[in-house]
């Protein structure tokens, strides 16, 4: 016999922790970036501090500059029209 399961003790709908897509691929580049920054800082300079360093501050700078370069080009395709 099957018993009831209190309202408070039921798992949550599966819909309900579906993370959307584009969200999913975007974390994936992300540490892809991190992961492919750090090693190649690695390579360079054959430490690990300045690897993760590097690893760290560049996606931040990339997201910066392509932001200002998406800006640019708005501007340019705005003026064009």
């Amino acid at each position: 016999m099957l018993s009831r399961v209190h309202r408070c003790c039921r798992l949550p709908d599966r819909n309900a922790l579906r993370v959307p897509r584009g969200a999913l691929k975007t974390l994936s580049y992300a540490l892809m970036h991190l992961g492919v920054a750090m090693t190649v800082a690695f390579a360079l300079t054959r430490n690990w501090h300045a690897a993760l360093a590097i690893g760290l501050i560049e996606p931040l700078v990339q997201t910066v500059a392509y932001s200002m370069h998406e800006r640019v080009w708005a501007r340019r395709t705005a003026s064009a029209v």
